[in-house]
């Protein structure tokens, strides 16, 4: 079954859902697929709706142009009606906190806050002209707890300091080499990769792929339910999915699993 959710702007992420993987579209490469507070009110629905839907197990992002995402649009923050960039922060969260496993297809430039976003995704496959930098104190705003969370977890504290501290733009092979990117592939391989890795995990057993993904991303923050670990063990174990991964791994066949 494929969706497709409506935005209120065609600049505005777009949703689309096919079987058992979404897809958020970024779609204002004119300005870089910057994100106003409008567009993160959509993908905060979109993530909602995505939530809500058992089916889906796969969230990738991908953009427009020639870049992937260059963060909070600062330009709004001079309305006086225009929220806090750590509302940029709170989307962020929801978008680490997500059900499905999230893959971020990095075209090319990221910035800002669109490198935050990025860390918070599972997986972020990469072009060899993707580069980076964060350039908050340079602009001297001070950056939003939940994206130097991920930056230390995800990247380091030595790591976290110089992106931080100096602004320095780094290149792709530098970004793999810290472990922002997952993986670098050619231009025009990388929507058929980040296809591909997401039939991968599509085909995984949703018990065990969402729990675990859940739980890594909590323990990497110094949180780990153990009563809760033990309980969705338990459950995996007395799964028909746990049966039908045995019985496919004896007869060496692909499982077919349905989360029960």
């Amino acid at each position: 079954m494929t969706v497709t959710a409506n935005s209120p702007e065609p600049t505005t992420p777009a949703l689309s859902v096919v079987g058992r993987i979404a897809t958020i579209r970024l779609r204002n490469p004119a300005y870089a697929n910057r994100l106003s507070p409008t567009d993160l009110a959509v993908i905060t629905e979109h993530l909602a709706t995505v939530n809500a839907n058992p089916n889906v197990l796969v969230l990738k992002f991908i953009a427009d142009g020639k870049y992937f995402c260059s963060g909070y649009d600062i330009s709004s923050l001079a309305a006086d009606s225009a929220p806090s960039s750590t509302y940029f922060g709170d989307t962020v969260d929801l978008i680490e906190q997500a059900r499905p496993v999230t893959i971020a297809a990095i075209n090319g430039g990221v910035y800002g806050g669109g490198t935050d976003l990025s860390l918070a995704c599972d997986f972020r496959v990469g072009v060899p002209s993707a580069n980076m930098f964060m350039p908050a104190a340079k602009l001297g705003l001070h950056f939003y707890p939940g994206g130097m969370v991920r930056y230390i977890t995800r990247l380091g504290l030595n790591n976290a300091k110089k992106l931080f501290l100096t602004c320095e733009k780094i290149e792709a092979a530098e970004m793999l080499d810290i472990g922002f990117l997952t993986e670098i592939v050619a231009p025009d391989v990388l929507l058929t990769r980040v296809d591909a890795l997401s039939e991968q995990l599509a085909g995984m057993a949703p018990l065990a792929l969402l729990g675990i993904k859940k739980h890594l991303n909590l323990i990497a923050r110094g949180q780990v339910d153990q009563t809760e670990i033990r309980r969705a063990v338990a459950i995996s174990e007395k799964s028909n999915d746990m049966k039908e991964g045995a019985l496919a791994w004896k007869e060496k066949r692909n499982a077919t699993f349905n989360g029960t």
